[in-house]
């Protein structure tokens, strides 16, 4: 038993013995016993007498009479829990309750990062408990020891995902209950009722919350309130009401909170009601003096249309009214019922008889006057344009969120004003003024249909403006199929009239919300009233059942020409002229939303190319480029598959590490986007492998933040706002700017291998305040041979989380698997010499290989051929005899030129008779002995150098050839 020690109790007889105890017992009973005041004075004690079990217990609303160890009520003014205790007063930290603070860091927590998170705990705030909104870990604890099964039940506000918020609880041995339990769900509307079974024995509770701020804005915080337990023990008193409540009846479990205007002390059985020049707020405990009116405290609002067709302007005071028009220096209402005429109705619908709007029925359209029916070849574009505003449309509503308490209030937020739809004056400044719109789903055009990748269902764009004085802010959220809504924009300040559209990518029920808080502080009351958000014109496209403000041309059916509309396939515009369907030109997409004439089909970029229904344009990881020396091909495919990539840690200022998380998929499948980021904040529950992550990206390129598992402490790492960086595939190209995209070269170091970088633009559709024309990204793939598939990915050494600017992302992808594919210029030939016959050709790649894939290297090639020593042989033999016969034919011309002079001079002597005398005889009559000293000249023998000397001197200067010869009369020789 766990029984350790009794009550002491009051007894009829004071001067005798004080009271009774209790004995524990294995068996789990107790005993009353009497206890003398003075030991040894008094006699003849009472019997012990057995009391109730340890397990026992008495209902809600009811205590334990001692005396007669019964259950009965409480009295009026008073409360119980039967066999639980109630913690609902946060004016300081009850009694039993422990707030501490730790940094997430668990390994490596310096005493620095420590003492930097003793601030963040838990922080009463009189009707709630409010979390801490940093990064540290702050827990709220409560121990408790249960003499029976119970449960723990709590009231919680938890409106922000970016706040891990657990509650668990431990038994004695510190082991957790079920654990699935344990990962709380964001509220989608004012507080969440949260109860857990208890067992018997020591129970620790937890409540504990862990905050990321680093985004640009701080999370809001977690509040708890109400936190009741049950299976304590009986109680042998009741509670009196806390101030603020009471409780008029018998046997109450808990107390009601006094109306506005009205007070109670602690332990009241019914509300004061304030006197007339004071007021209170609901659950007050005392009443305020009320402050002169101002023009602060009323607004003007408009009544719906009359049969004439008029409207009346009208002044309200402000709900809940607490000025006096009575006093000194206040205002009057202003006086109402000026007429003024109706504005127009909203496009799409047409006035009545009594001038109310009504919609205009399918197949026709509407300027906000009369009905038209569209005509033949046309249908209607079905949506809601709403920029007059008389009356709230039916499918929109407005309420205030308190930002005090979190409970919705019973009151208008936005009021309509002809031209416009403004916030109204709430309760106090820092309260939510809300606006929502529920559209029920889409009616896209078949063509969007077809396409699972182009997202786009439809679009809402809206125009604003914002005046404020102080810290206003104005939230735009969305929420999917009645999912808690996700803040998707926020301005700050004051804005101009802007206009801001949002891209719907699912066809489901959407709800949209408007909500404008004038400023953040708390009891503000009422003194920024004139700060206030105007929203001029909706307009939401594609809705189903919606109304037409214009009819567009459609395909017509050809069997009855004008009759009626069709849809043209997936791909196809339609001639505005005829009516009829034409296919979009290859490698062009089609303006889903506009398909008409052959301009609605836009031109893919360089790179890449259209699917089959012409709906966007992809890239096969395949590229081709001309340069003026060849032709490169590169083969992306081993880089295909989605890749995820880290930047460096970064800190906050309370030293928690994160990471930006980077997922890429560089060509997709078929245009189909692979990278999936994930929120799962609220989601760390879900088995690991199992989807239905409660926001997810699917894009080219997203980004989320990584918060790793050994700093959380917890089984998964936190991952958190995910981002789309890339959405559609603009071009591939070796340039460096495509479609006003550009990735600077510095940003990385040089190639330099003289293979150009190539790189892949592209686009999402996200657009922000600060990126007006939505983010971009490249991807610069480059080759690199000693890195082999799939490669490595990098920053921008300059922009470490891979932007320098917040718009444009930049990444630098080099593998091997980017380098061209291999050709034959990418390889040459070795000729091996000749070897007993043999000569071998191999081929080898030049150094460096900058290919991959392609085309293999040739097989080695072997050709017969002749050893080099027969060679030699056959050399010298064709020399010899080429040196003989050069040497014969030399003898035998000098021979013949020998005789060719000898005649050639006969001719020449012949030549110096007179033209007029008869040529001399050939020879003169030679005796009979003597010598012919013409041929001895020549015959005569002399050495080499003398045959050279004398064959040059036989030519005189004049060119002649000079021969002696002897006169006739036998003078001296003459030279002729």
């Amino acid at each position: 038993s766990e029984c350790h020690f009794s009550r002491i109790w009051k007894t009829r007889h004071p001067s005798c013995w004080a009271g009774v105890g209790g004995q524990l017992f294995i068996t789990g009973s107790r005993w009353r016993v009497a206890v003398p005041h003075t030991p040894g004075l008094c006699t003849s004690l009472p019997d012990p007498v057995k009391g109730t079990e340890c397990s026992f217990s008495c209902k809600a609303g009811e205590f334990l009479d001692m005396k007669d160890q019964s259950c009965k009520p409480c009295a009026e003014g008073r409360y119980s829990l039967g066999t639980g205790i109630r913690f609902d007063e946060w004016d300081e930290l009850p009694h039993g309750f422990a707030s501490l603070s730790t940094n997430m860091e668990m390994e490596d927590s310096t005493t620095e990062s420590t003492e930097n998170c003793t601030a963040s705990k838990w922080v009463p705030l009189g009707d709630y408990i409010s979390s801490n909104t940093d990064e540290c870990t702050a827990t709220l604890m409560y121990a408790v020891n249960l003499k029976q099964s119970g449960t723990v039940n709590f009231e919680y506000y938890y409106p922000d995902s970016s706040i891990i918020f657990e509650f668990f609880v431990q038994n004695d041995q510190c082991q957790p209950n079920v654990d699935d339990s344990r990962w709380m769900k964001t509220t989608e509307k004012g507080w969440e009722f949260h109860s857990v079974e208890l067992n018997r024995g020591n129970n620790v509770l937890y409540w504990r919350t862990t905050a990321f701020s680093v985004w640009s804005k701080v999370s809001k915080p977690v509040l708890v309130r109400n936190i009741a337990i049950t299976g304590v023990a009986y109680t042998s008193e009741c509670f009196p009401c806390k101030p603020g409540t009471y409780a008029d009846k018998q046997g109450s479990s808990f107390c009601e909170l006094c109306p506005a205007n009205s007070y109670s002390n602690k332990g009241e059985t019914s509300c004061h009601q304030c006197d007339p020049d004071k007021y209170s707020e609901k659950g007050s405990s005392s009443c305020k003096m009320r402050p002169a009116c101002t023009d602060k405290d009323y607004f003007y609002t408009h009544t719906a249309c009359d049969a004439n067709g008029e409207t009346q302007l009208m002044y309200k005071w402000a709900q809940p009214k607490i000025c006096g028009e009575d006093l000194e220096g206040a205002v009057k209402l202003p006086a109402s019922g000026v007429k003024t005429r109706c504005p127009p109705c909203n496009p799409g619908f047409f006035k009545t008889n009594n001038s109310s709007c009504e919609p205009c029925p399918y197949g026709s359209y509407s300027n906000g006057s009369d009905c038209s029916r569209c005509p033949a070849g046309t249908e209607p574009a079905v949506g809601f344009e709403y920029k007059w505003w008389n009356t709230l449309p039916s499918n929109m509503e407005t309420t205030v969120l308190s930002g005090i308490n979190f409970e919705y209030k019973g009151m208008t937020g936005w009021e309509v004003a002809g031209d416009h739809i403004y916030t109204a004056v709430g309760a106090s400044d820092n309260d939510f003024m809300i606006l929502t719109l529920v559209v029920p789903g889409f009616r896209p055009p078949q063509s969007v249909m077809a396409d699972t990748e182009n997202k786009e269902v439809a679009r809402i764009t809206f125009v604003f403006e914002t005046i404020c004085s102080v810290n206003c802010e104005l939230y735009f959220m969305v929420g999917v199929n009645s999912r808690t809504n996700t803040p998707v924009e926020t301005w700050k300040g004051s804005k101009g009239k802007q206009s801001y559209t949002y891209i719907i990518e699912e066809n489901a029920t959407m709800s949209f919300t408007w909500a404008f808080q004038r400023t953040t502080f708390h009891e503000t009351g009422r003194k920024y009233t004139n700060d206030i958000a105007k929203i001029y014109s909706i307009n939401v496209t594609n809705v189903m059942d919606g109304v037409a403000s214009y009819c567009r041309p459609c395909a017509l059916e050809a069997s009855d020409v004008g009759s009626s509309c069709t849809s043209c396939p997936a791909g196809y515009y339609i001639d505005r002229d005829s009516g009829t369907c034409h296919s979009c030109p290859p490698n062009t997409i089609l303006k889903a939303h506009q398909p008409y004439g052959i301009q609605a089909c836009m031109p893919c970029g360089p790179g890449t190319k259209s699917n089959k229904i012409h709906s966007l344009c992809y890239n096969d990881c395949t590229f081709s480029i001309s340069t003026p020396t060849r032709v490169l091909d590169y083969n992306f495919l081993a880089l295909a598959n989605t890749v995820s990539l880290a930047g460096g840690p970064s800190f906050t200022s309370k030293g928690l590490k994160y990471f930006h998380h980077f997922t890429l998929s560089l060509c997709g499948n078929q245009g189909k986007k692979m990278s999936v980021c994930a929120d799962n904040v609220t989601d760390l529950w879900i088995p690991e492998g199992e989807s239905g992550f409660s926001k997810s990206i699917t894009a080219y390129v997203c980004q989320a933040v990584i918060i790793p598992p050994e700093v959380t402490g917890y089984k998964a790492g936190v991952s958190s706002q995910p981002v789309s960086l890339a959405d559609r595939l603009i071009g591939v190209t070796t340039d460096m700017t495509l479609d006003g995209i550009t990735s600077p070269a510095e940003l990385f170091h040089p190639e330099s291998l003289g293979i150009p970088d190539v790189i892949f633009f592209y686009r999402s559709n996200d657009v922000t305040q600060s990126c007006s024309s939505g983010r971009s990204t490249t991807i610069r793939v480059r080759c690199s041979p000693l890195k082999p598939a799939p490669g490595s990915l990098s920053l921008p050494s300059a922009c470490s989380d891979g932007t320098c600017d917040g718009c444009n992302f930049h990444f630098l992808w080099e593998s091997l698997a980017a380098c061209p594919l291999c050709s034959p210029a990418d390889y040459h030939a070795i000729v091996s010499s000749c070897v007993a016959g043999i000569q071998k050709t191999t081929y080898v790649w030049r150094e460096p290989k900058l290919c991959a894939g392609g085309i293999s290297l040739p097989e080695q090639r072997v050709t017969i051929c002749k050893t080099i020593d027969f060679w030699l042989k056959v050399g010298i033999s064709a020399g010899t005899c080429t040196a003989i016969l050069l040497t014969v034919l030399t003898c035998y011309f000098w021979k013949k030129n020998q005789k060719l002079e000898y005649k050639y001079s006969k001719l020449v002597m012949n030549a110096t008779l007179k033209d007029c005398d008869l040529p001399a005889a050939d020879s003169c009559a030679i005796m009979e002995g003597e010598d012919v000293e013409d041929d001895l000249i020549f015959t005569s023998k002399k050495s080499l150098f003398g045959k050279i000397k004398s064959f040059t001197s036989k030519r005189t200067p004049d060119g002649f050839d000079s021969v002696p010869l002897k006169t006739s009369s036998g003078g001296p020789d003459m030279d002729l």
